[in-house]
């Protein structure tokens, strides 16, 4: 199984935090991601997509979705807030067989990276800039102290990578 985590894209900053949409940076830089994804053959067998119920992270699933041409079902999922717990959605990744997307916040995907690869949280092992995608795997085995799956780093990207710079 795969699993690809992204933090949303740059948003505006004079709003309501929950409600803050995608600036028209975060807008354009998540839209050359895409185009870079589908050049290069990334994020292209996802089988779900969840995202944290603010509105950030909402636009960037739905902008990712559209731009990628995913056929993958859009699921507003708890836990993925920047302060839930990491192991809460461990756990539920403990059950899954397909690939998933989740487009969250900091410093929630980055705790919950740490966790997934070195079964703990701290030392946060990542640092996810905005726009951001980690792209991990299972990797056999468990967690002798968790007895969580164990998985690995497949591949990183961030948007500063792209012609032009990102956030």
């Amino acid at each position: 199984m795969k699993l690809f985590l992204v933090r949303h894209a740059h948003a505006l900053a004079d709003e309501q935090d929950a409600q803050r949409p995608l600036s028209a940076r975060g807008r354009e830089v998540t839209r050359l991601a895409a185009a870079f994804f589908r050049a290069n053959g990334l994020l292209t067998a996802v089988h779900a997509v969840w995202h944290s119920p603010l509105r950030r992270a909402r636009e960037t699933a739905e902008l990712l979705v559209k731009e990628l041409g995913l056929d993958a079902p859009l699921v507003e999922t708890a836990g993925l807030l920047p302060s839930d717990d990491p192991a809460v959605m461990a756990d539920r990744l403990e059950h899954m067989d397909r690939s998933v997307m989740i487009v969250g916040h900091e410093p929630h995907l980055s705790a919950l990276a740490t966790l997934l690869v070195r079964s703990k949280v701290k030392p946060v092992a990542f640092d996810l800039r905005k726009g951001a995608v980690l792209a991990l795997e299972t990797a056999g085995g468990r967690h002798k102290k968790s007895d969580r799956a164990r998985w690995r780093v497949c591949w990183h990207f961030s948007p500063e990578l792209l012609p032009g710079g990102g956030n």
